[in-house]
C-alpha cells in the first residue's frame, strides 16, 4: 500500500500529498505499507500480522 495505491482506489484525494496510516479496527491480512506515515499502534498491528512498513 503506498499514496499512488490509496488514490487509484479513491481513498483519498489526487491532490493528496501525505497520508498518515492509524489503527481503526483488526489488521488481519499481511501488507506492506510504504512511504506512508504509520502510528505506533498501526505498526505493531501491522507487523503482528505479519505485514512490514517500508520507508
Amino acid at each position: 500500500v503506498d499514496l499512488n495505491t490509496l488514490k487509484a482506489a479513491n481513498i483519498i484525494g489526487i491532490q493528496i500529498e501525505f497520508a498518515k496510516v492509524i489503527l481503526a479496527g483488526e489488521v488481519t491480512t499481511p501488507v506492506t505499507v510504504r512511504g506512508l506515515r504509520v502510528t505506533k499502534g498501526a505498526r505493531a498491528a501491522i507487523e503482528a500480522a505479519g505485514g512490514k512498513i517500508e520507508e
